[in-house]
């Protein structure tokens, strides 16, 4: 799970250009949208949901979900764990 979750700090980094960002400095645990944490935005979620269906072969079956799904770099590894193929 660690390396996984090691694996899309990078790929968030370099896919949303965070370019003074560094992995060690995403808390697994925070927010990536809002206020705290990473405070991205919608078009974030979108290269997200490409990141997810490019490196991990998932789609989001069920779009009202996203805000769970996306709510932290932890919670985007659990989702790519449970359903991975």
């Amino acid at each position: 799970m660690e390396q996984l979750i090691e694996k899309l700090k990078k790929e968030l980094i370099e896919e949303l250009n965070l370019e003074e960002i560094t992995p060690e400095d995403i808390d697994a645990e925070a927010p990536l949208f809002g206020e705290e944490g990473l405070g991205l935005d919608s078009i974030d979620a979108l290269e997200i949901i490409l990141i997810l269906e490019r490196s991990y072969g998932i789609k989001i079956a069920n779009p009202s979900q996203g805000k769970e799904i996306f709510y932290s770099v932890r919670t985007l590894a659990d989702y790519i764990t449970a359903n991975q193929k």
